[in-house]
């Protein structure tokens, strides 16, 4: 089974900041969540990461032992002149023609059908083995990414374009489950986070 790690929080994330390529790294939370997503994991086999350090960090945090392989299909989107800016900023105007056109690039960055086309090329080597261990039962491929590739992952899954992103929400330390059927692709889970109440309650 293929599982998608959303890293932990970084500062930008707690701010609601643009962050795609810019390398913030994970805040106190964000190392908390990813601990918690390393306690949720079963057997992995395979560990895999976004060059970027806030997902690195959250890899190496999971505790799962492996050494970290770095797959650069799997890092962020490129926002471009946005890199850091408050996503408030931006008006539902703005979102509503990003649904309608993904094509349409960030201005100086990369566009939602670009991360999807990169992303769903590397899934399809992950899955072309049958005898591939993101198609195992009872062994996992476990990939460390950011919220747009993993939203590109689960539209590849479910046979959709890139417009499918801007439907979804991911939370920082979740963790998404891609199996394989009788017919193709799987979701089994989606933006499960563990210990959620625990980790936000009063200290």
């Amino acid at each position: 089974m293929l599982v998608l790690v959303r890293h932990g929080r970084s500062e930008w994330n707690a701010q609601r900041r643009f962050a795609g390529r810019t390398d913030v790294a994970l805040d106190d939370v964000g190392r908390e969540q990813a601990r918690r997503a390393g306690r949720a994991l079963g057997t992995t086999s395979d560990l895999r990461s976004s060059p970027l350090s806030r997902a690195t960090e959250t890899a190496e945090l999971l505790g799962t032992g492996l050494a970290v392989g770095i797959d650069d299909a799997f890092i962020e989107l490129d926002y471009g002149e946005l890199e850091g800016a408050d996503v408030g900023s931006r008006d539902a105007s703005w979102w509503k023609a990003l649904r309608e056109d993904p094509s349409t690039p960030m201005p100086g960055g990369e566009s939602l059908t670009g991360l999807h086309a990169r992303v769903s090329a590397a899934l399809d080597e992950l899955f072309e083995d049958p005898t591939g261990l993101a198609r195992a039962e009872d062994e996992d491929v476990v990939v460390v990414s950011h919220v747009g590739p993993i939203k590109a992952a689960v539209a590849w899954a479910l046979g959709s374009g890139p417009e499918l992103s801007l439907r979804l929400r991911l939370d920082n330390g979740s963790l998404t489950r891609i199996g394989w059927g009788a017919v193709g692709p799987v979701v089994v889970a989606y933006n499960v986070v563990p210990d959620q109440e625990a980790l936000s309650a009063p200290r």
